[in-house]
């Protein structure tokens, strides 16, 4: 997507950079955490103690940001403050999550640690431990993204679509791009959102891109009340998790697999739906039967799980925002945070957190 920043008043162009792909479809589980993919006390090994807990800070920052703008805005988008309970599993076990836990109270962000026998008797769920904390909501993402866009109509924004961007230059003045159709548009900054796509520029052997699945149940699934107040995950590889929504579905997902293309054989997405269903049965007793919608993509993945947000190398006023793992909507609110504040002349502190490779 390309930003431009004209003149003294803040004027912005959105552009979707890609033509769009015939068949194509919008699909998330929108479980919006401060939690990260790489646990806290694991993080702190690859980026130092004071790096990781300020990584995870502003995470639960984020979180907290979105949910004012939807106030702030009233966007109706089925937005719900959530608990996150991250179930024991193969890859973190109870040691392991007495760990994390003390890493992120140490960090200033609350967390409980729960034993076995207090998991099985506020959730009936048998893993020999669990992490219990706040700082996570949920959302309808197509609602919250439109009514947000909405809203930056109103400010005066232009969105288009259907444009590619095929080339970009950089000069002392600003920054010129072209189109497929040879058409020209010239910008004071430009911001490249390009989720899990690398541009070509910037790809390293550290991103990778692999498969995964998720799916909804039907409407009104019996299921248990607390279910309805917290998002579930839990520490495996790969790892399962699941929410309820407001009009009583169940959305889960997980079965993830290192292979770019795997998402798009049919017969597997059959076999993934079947063992997700399975794995939520025997986690909760709770039986989904058919699922409503069921869905497969690609999924960008970096050791540490965290995004690229920063400069592009060699491109003055160039930015990108290169998403990675599984918290796509919380690390697009911090990219906006920093970016936005880097062309605004107020450099964040927290710049340095998530540098381009």
């Amino acid at each position: 997507m390309a930003h431009s920043l004209v003149g003294k008043d803040l004027r912005i162009l959105i552009v979707d950079r890609r033509a769009p792909v015939k068949g194509s479809s919008l699909a998330s589980t929108a479980m919006i955490q401060h939690e990260i993919d790489v646990p806290l006390h694991a993080l702190q090994k690859s980026i130092g103690i004071r790096k990781a807990q300020r990584v995870w800070q502003r995470s639960a920052g984020a979180v907290e940001q979105l949910a004012q703008i939807v106030r702030d805005l009233d966007v109706k988008c089925s937005f719900q403050r959530k608990r996150s309970l991250f179930l024991a599993g193969e890859e973190y076990g109870a040691r392991a999550l007495k760990a994390e836990c003390e890493a992120r109270n140490e960090a200033g962000i609350c967390a409980e640690f729960l034993s076995v026998a207090s998991l099985r008797e506020r959730f009936q769920i048998s893993r020999t431990a669990a992490i219990d904390s706040a700082i996570s909501a949920s959302a309808n993402p197509a609602q919250l993204t439109a009514g947000i866009l909405r809203n930056a109509l109103i400010h005066g924004t232009e969105i288009v679509s259907g444009v590619e961007i095929k080339d970009i230059r950089t000069f002392d003045e600003g920054v010129v791009l072209s189109t497929s159709e040879g058409a020209l548009l010239s910008a004071r900054h430009v911001v490249f959102c390009t989720g899990y796509e690398f541009l070509e520029a910037l790809a390293n052997k550290s991103q990778k891109v692999i498969s995964t699945w998720a799916l909804a149940s039907r409407p009104k699934l019996k299921r248990p009340e607390w279910l309805d107040r917290y998002l579930v995950w839990e520490g495996s590889d790969p790892y399962l998790y699941f929410r309820s929504t407001r009009d009583g579905r169940i959305v889960l997902g997980g079965e993830d697999e290192a292979v770019e293309g795997a998402y798009k054989n049919e017969a597997k997405r059959e076999r993934k739906t079947k063992m997700l269903v399975e794995k939520l049965a025997d986690l909760t007793g709770i039986a989904i039967g058919k699922p409503e919608f069921e869905w497969s993509a690609a999924f960008a993945v970096t050791p540490d799980g965290l995004p690229m947000i920063g400069s592009v190398p060699n491109m003055r006023n160039v930015f990108v925002t290169m998403g990675f793992g599984g918290n796509g909507i919380t690390f697009s609110q911090i990219a906006a945070e920093l970016i936005s504040g880097e062309i605004l002349g107020h450099h964040d502190a927290d710049w340095d957190l998530f540098p381009i490779s």
